[in-house]
C-alpha cells in the first residue's frame, strides 16, 4: 500500500522558534518512515496548497532539519491568507482536494495562530463534506500567547524573555541620564487585543521604583487623566519614567488609540504605532523630554535570546501533531498542559479545534493590578518560568549561524489556479 505523504505550512506572524515546531514535525515523521510518505511544505502557508507550490523537504539533510531549531522566522514562508466559507468559495477546497490527491497528501499539518486554527478546523472538515480522507493537525503558535486551552504559546516565551530583556536595559540607560536628559522612555510591544507581551515586560520590575514602572494593557481601557497623573507621579518620585504599552490599547469608547483606519489581510485594524501619540500626550501635557521604541519584528526574531523552555515546548507540539495523527486523531490541537509552577513542569495535552478556532485568550483580571498599571504576583509566577533557560544559536563570525533550506519546489501536475 502507497504510504500518504504530509503538507505542512506556516502562517501568520512568524516567531523565534516557529522552526522549532517544522523541525519536530519533519524529524518524527522521518521517524516513522514507515507510516508517513515524504513531508511536503506549503511555500508560503497555505497559499502554496492551493498554488501547488510544494517545497519537498525530503531533500533537506537531517542537518539542516535539526538546525531549524536555532533558526528564527519561517523557513518555508509564511502568509496572512484564511479560507473563505465552503458556500462562498467551493472552488478553494476543490483545489484543495485537486493538490492533495495529485500528491498522496494524507495528512496537513498547519502551524499557526487563531485564524490558522481557524483555517485546519476547515480542512480537516473536507473528508466529510467533499468525500476526501485528511487528517488535519493545529500546531500552535503565536506570540501573542491568546490561544485558548493551551497554558502558553509556542513563540510567546522567548518574545517575553526579549521584552523584559530590553525593557530592563533600557531602563537603566535612561536612569542614568535623567538627571539632565530624557525623563520617560516608551516601549511598545504587540498585543491587539491581550497583554501578554506587555504583561512580560513587568517581570523586568522585580523591586519599588524598577523599571517598567507603567504598563498599559488592551484589556483595560486607557484613562489619559489617570496615566498622566502617573507618569508625572512616576518622574517626580524616582527621577525618571519607564513605560510598557500594547499596541492595541483602546480609549473608554472602544477605538484604538493608535489605529489607522486601514485593515490588514485577515481584516484586523490596522494599528499605527501608539507609543509616539503616548510620547507626544506627555510631552504636550507634562512637558518631559521622551524617547520611545517599537519593539515590531525585532521580538519575534530575536532567536539569539530565545528561552530554552520556549524551544522545548515548541519542537515537542510539533513532534505530538505527528504522533497523534498516526494515532488517527482529526481536527485537535496539540496542547501545553502545566502542572506545577514551581518547579515548573509541563506535558502535552490535546484540544479539539472547534474549540481553538477564533477564540482569544485574554489577561485575567488577576493577573493586572487594581490600579490597572502593572502585573500582580499571581502573573508573575505565570510567566516567569516560560522564559527559563538561555538556548543559544551557534555563532560564527560573531554573527548567529542560521540555516537557509534549499526549499525545492516538486513539479506541478495541475493546471495554475489563480487567488480569489
Amino acid at each position: 500500500m502507497t504510504l500518504k505523504n504530509a503538507f505542512y505550512a506556516q502562517s501568520g506572524g512568524v516567531t523565534a522558534v516557529i522552526n522549532a515546531s517544522a523541525a519536530g514535525v519533519i524529524e518524527t515523521a522521518r521517524h516513522h518512515a514507515d507510516k508517513i510518505g515524504k513531508v511536503y511544505a506549503g511555500r508560503n502557508g497555505i497559499i502554496g496548497a492551493l498554488t501547488e507550490d510544494l517545497i519537498d523537504t525530503s531533500l533537506e539533510s537531517d542537518a539542516a532539519i535539526a538546525a531549524l531549531k536555532h533558526t528564527p522566522s519561517g523557513a518555508f514562508g509564511s502568509c496572512r491568507y484564511k479560507l473563505k466559507s465552503l458556500e462562498t468559495h467551493r472552488a478553494e477546497y476543490e483545489r484543495l482536494i485537486e493538490v492533495f490527491k495529485a500528491h498522496d497528501i494524507g495528512y496537513f499539518f498547519y502551524n499557526g495562530g487563531g485564524d490558522s486554527a481557524d483555517t485546519c478546523l476547515k480542512i480537516s472538515q473536507l473528508s466529510e463534506t467533499l468525500g476526501y480522507p485528511i487528517q488535519a493537525i493545529h500546531v500552535p503558535k503565536t506570540v501573542d500567547n491568546d490561544l485558548p486551552i493551551t497554558d502558553c504559546c509556542p513563540g510567546f516565551g522567548s518574545v517575553a524573555k526579549y521584552v523584559a530583556t530590553s525593557i530592563r536595559e533600557a531602563g537603566y540607560d535612561v536612569a542614568s541620564m535623567a538627571k539632565t536628559s530624557t525623563k520617560v522612555f516608551i516601549l511598545e510591544v504587540m498585543g491587539r487585543h491581550a497583554g501578554w507581551i506587555t504583561a512580560a515586560c513587568g517581570l523586568a520590575s522585580e523591586a519599588v521604583g524598577e523599571a517598567p514602572h507603567i504598563l498599559l494593557f488592551p484589556e483595560v481601557r486607557f484613562d489619559e487623566a489617570a496615566f498622566l497623573a502617573r507618569v508625572d507621579a512616576c518622574v517626580k518620585e524616582h527621577g525618571y519614567c519607564v513605560i510598557g504599552v500594547s499596541e492595541g490599547i483602546r480609549n473608554a469608547d472602544g477605538s484604538f488609540v493608535a489605529e489607522t483606519g486601514l485593515k490588514d489581510a485577515f481584516g484586523h485594524a490596522q494599528l499605527g504605532g501608539v507609543a509616539p501619540v503616548l510620547a507626544q500626550l506627555i510631552k504636550s501635557r507634562l512637558g518631559y523630554k521622551y524617547h520611545w521604541a517599537v519593539a515590531d519584528y525585532l521580538q519575534r526574531a530575536a532567536r539569539h535570546i530565545a528561552s530554552q523552555v520556549d524551544v522545548d515546548q515548541a519542537y515537542a507540539l510539533g513532534k505530538a501533531a505527528v504522533e497523534m495523527a498516526l494515532a488517527g486523531q482529526n481536527s485537535v490541537m496539540p496542547t501545553i498542559d502545566r502542572i506545577a509552577d514551581a518547579p515548573y513542569q509541563w506535558r502535552i495535552g490535546m484540544a479539539e479545534l472547534k474549540d481553538v478556532a477564533n477564540v482569544e485568550k485574554f489577561m485575567p483580571a488577576d493577573f493586572i493590578t487594581a490600579d490597572g498599571f502593572h502585573i500582580t504576583e499571581a502573573c508573575r509566577r505565570y510567566l516567569s518560568p516560560l522564559i527559563q533557560g538561555e538556548a543559544f544559536p551557534p555563532f560564527k563570525n560573531g554573527l548567529p549561524d542560521y540555516v537557509r533550506l534549499q526549499n525545492q519546489a516538486i513539479v506541478p501536475k495541475l493546471p495554475v489556479f489563480t487567488l480569489a
